[in-house]
């Protein structure tokens, strides 16, 4: 599925079963949820889909509780266009029409001052916000899924050229109400070992609360759900990449090396399968330099 046909038939189907909406990004998100209930609600014997649906609950219910802790203007996502944020930005989009609808119901009923404060009835965002934080030399492929992605998912995507502290510094900086930012860091990562659900910066960062929903997610999980909700990913994954930095330190996996096979990504003419085809943890990083 490409990109066009990804918001064209989340608007089509929900605007044939609810009407007119309010604005694009609501029509994308109840599409999303429509299709992420779907995907859980059908039957599977596959293990590593009923595996996911099992994570795809634990992660909604992190989202869920991060949407009851902070506003939608006090969040944001870090984004890079890769598989695990990418998973991250489509169940966060699928869980806003729930929490804004109970923040909404709350605030209605609401009988206090203190009750009125705490849940102010929201309307529905038009986007949502994002930080990009390039590495120092950027595949193209990655920067142009970055630019699709973030129109056609309406994030409000703030690039950024700089190292990570300074970058997350100067974004705080010029947005000061975000409090918290959506991570897609999963345990197999570099400093994923320790991590929670909910992890406060270490005291020299800037300071908010990370969000890790996805973190127990498994490498199969991951391409388990990106392709059984039909997500467009970047194309590199079709030639042999499994985890993307910058072009210099990052190469096809050559767990995935196989001659005659495959799509042709590098110019010596070596053949690499697609990167859902690996299923090990352990060696989603082999291509990586660092």
């Amino acid at each position: 599925m490409d990109m066009a046909t990804l918001e064209n038939g989340s608007a089509s189907s929900y605007q044939r079963t609810n009407g007119t909406t309010s604005n694009e990004l609501e029509i994308l998100c109840r599409g999303l949820k429509a299709k992420v209930d779907n995907f859980l609600d059908t039957p599977t014997e596959d293990d590593v889909l009923n595996s996911v649906k099992n994570q795809v609950i634990v992660a909604r219910g992190v989202i869920e509780e991060a949407l009851r802790r902070y506003r939608i203007e006090e969040l944001s996502l870090s984004y890079n266009g890769g598989k695990d944020c990418l998973v991250l930005l489509i169940l966060i989009l699928a869980s806003l029409p729930s929490s804004i609808s109970l923040r909404t119901s709350l605030s209605q009923s609401s009988t206090t001052a203190q009750a009125e404060s705490s849940y102010p009835s929201p309307p529905f965002p038009h986007r949502l916000q994002a930080l990009y934080i390039r590495p120092p030399l950027p595949f193209a492929e990655v920067d142009e899924f970055v630019t699709a992605t973030s129109a056609v998912y309406h994030l409000d995507l703030t690039t950024s050229n700089q190292p990570m502290k300074p970058a997350l510094t100067e974004y705080l900086f010029e947005r000061p109400k975000i409090k918290a930012v959506f991570v897609g860091t999963r345990r197999t990562d570099p400093h994923g070992a320790s991590l929670t659900f909910f992890d406060e910066t270490d005291a020299d960062w800037p300071r908010f609360m990370r969000i890790h929903p996805v973190i127990d997610w498994h490498y199969r999980e991951v391409w388990g759900f990106i392709r059984a909700l039909d997500i467009p990913y970047c194309p590199l994954y079709d030639m042999g990449y499994t985890s993307l930095g910058g072009i210099d330190d990052t190469h096809p996996n050559p767990a995935l090396r196989e001659a005659g096979k495959g799509s042709s990504s590098k110019a010596d003419g070596q053949q690499f399968r697609p990167a859902y085809e690996l299923t090990e943890d352990r060696e989603e990083r082999l291509g990586r330099d660092r």
